[in-house]
């Protein structure tokens, strides 16, 4: 019984791709180049904030994707993360993993926009900073913790979708399938 679910695969693994990919470049490329071309702190967090913001829709139509896709496999393998022995504890940890990973993505993204309010030139925003004030050196640090999180818990995603791959070969299904009987076989005795 072969049913392919590429589309929806191909949401999944192309939206965490994207994800990891642009978290990880942005920590390293986008942050790296606006440090060295800002010159003070205010025109390094001018430059890497105006990078991040035009990163943000599209890496919220990545995560999206992802999530969407994520739903649609786990619709479609219902029946293997119910009867397989090890699929359910790995769908459990990527659910949380998943959900730290767009907590650290959403908590970075507040941050970073009290940082380019805080750092910014235009007098309306320079005004909601004002209106609104933080501790631009404590939100920098924080800001900077957070970026490297997502790419470290995206990161995770890639290794537990790989484990998902392996538990979706047929010489790894039917022995998971049959030891799960086996164990929910010795309750009811």
């Amino acid at each position: 019984m072969s049913e392919r679910n590429t589309f929806i695969r191909s949401l999944h693994d192309v939206g965490l791709a994207v994800w990891f990919g642009g978290s990880l470049m942005g920590a390293i490329g986008l942050n790296g180049a606006a440090k060295d071309e800002g010159g003070t702190a205010a025109a390094t967090d001018r430059i890497a904030s105006a990078g991040w913001a035009k990163w943000t829709p599209v890496n919220a139509v990545a995560i999206g994707a992802h999530l969407f896709g994520g739903g649609g496999l786990l619709a479609v393998n219902a029946p293997r993360v119910a009867t397989q022995q090890g699929v359910a504890a790995s769908t459990a940890a990527k659910t949380v993993v998943t959900a730290a990973a767009l907590a650290a993505t959403a908590y970075a993204r507040a941050l970073g926009k009290k940082v380019e309010l805080a750092s910014s030139s235009d007098p309306q925003d320079a005004d909601m900073a004002r209106q609104h004030p933080i501790d631009l050196d404590k939100a920098r640090r924080q800001l900077t913790c957070a970026q490297w999180v997502v790419p470290a818990l995206t990161g995770c995603l890639v290794v537990l979708n790989a484990l998902h791959g392996e538990q979706q070969r047929p010489g790894e299904q039917i022995p998971g399938m049959w030891d799960r009987a086996r164990a929910a076989s010795h309750f009811m005795m």
